[in-house]
């Protein structure tokens, strides 16, 4: 019985590993021009899927957008995107997405993720300090369906809003707490 667990245990790491590896280096081969494609392209899928993050966008002062997030883990995990900053419809710059994960968790899941800044001192701090760490600095409203149904213009009172959204695989347990946000040279 020990035998064939430790089988199956071995199996679903190389499996794991595997997918996590071909995953990050898609997501790590993107020039300046596919991450700004990808961007606006993810942005019009979580519209359609979201149309409040539409009138999120109209508001926001800047938005993070990473169009493929590739996790993985098996007991230990992490997670590895690039996106990009828009002002406006301006990419102004270029950022990675780094999460790493210890715990009860098996499986692999890409997913894309938009965070909308709604002050000029949340644009700054991303700005200006050597990488985020969400939780830490702006307060950041994870958008689920419940949230997006009181969102409106009127009620925007915090810094940042995200969405998660186009999730495929299986991995049990999505957040973006814990996550550091880095600039990167494109």
């Amino acid at each position: 019985m020990n035998t064939l667990r430790n089988r199956f245990l071995g199996f679903a790491l190389a499996l794991t590993s595997i997918v996590a590896i071909t995953g990050a280096s898609q997501a790590m081969a993107a020039t300046a021009e596919d991450l700004d494609r990808n961007a606006n392209q993810a942005l019009e899928t979580l519209y359609k899927s979201h149309p409040v993050a539409e009138t999120l966008a109209r508001e926001a002062k800047g938005i993070l957008v990473f169009p493929n997030i590739v996790k993985a883990g098996l007991v230990f995990g992490g997670s590895y995107g690039e996106g990009v900053l828009l002002k406006g419809s301006e990419v102004t710059d270029y950022y990675n997405s780094i999460t790493g994960s210890w715990g009860l968790q098996a499986g692999a899941q890409s997913y894309a993720y938009a965070v909308f800044l709604m002050t000029d001192e949340a644009v700054s701090y991303l700005e200006k300090t050597n990488g985020w760490e969400i939780g830490v600095g702006p307060t950041v409203v994870l958008v689920d369906e419940g949230v997006a149904k009181n969102l409106s213009s009127s009620s925007l009172k915090d810094d940042a809003y995200a969405f998660i959204f186009s999730q495929q695989g299986l991995m049990a347990g999505l957040s973006i707490e814990g996550t550091k946000i880095s600039r990167i040279d494109r």
